[in-house]
């Protein structure tokens, strides 16, 4: 079971979106976050509005999945996220150590899904 931690720009939530449900991800929690990366300084766009500072909008997206899904999971990411400049954001790949259906008790992989 893996843990994976997608960090994109907010314009690209329906996109990469879209690319997970095509790859049969269904199971997703989206967050805003602020935060900035290489680019800081850098004014951003977003929603017309230009923006500059430390911290920049951006979409947090936490996937628990079990092992045959990790690599689709990612491909679909990078497919709807990237438009190739700086700010794309990054994708974490963690263990899960247990995962816990609470409506039923159930543990491990069952539970993810």
């Amino acid at each position: 079971m893996k843990l994976i931690t997608a960090i994109i720009q907010p314009h690209r939530i329906e996109e990469v979106k879209k690319a997970l449900y095509a790859a049969e991800i269904n199971l997703v929690t989206v967050s805003e976050a602020l935060g900035h990366g290489r680019q800081l300084g850098v004014a951003e766009f977003y929603r017309g509005v230009k923006e500059t500072g430390n911290l920049l909008r951006k979409v947090r997206l936490d996937i628990a999945v079990n092992e045959e899904f990790v690599d689709r999971t990612i491909k679909a990411i990078i497919k709807g996220a990237r438009t190739g400049k700086i700010g794309d954001g990054k994708i974490f790949v963690t263990d899960l150590t247990r995962c816990i259906r609470i409506r039923t008790g159930e543990e491990g992989p069952i539970a993810i899904g």
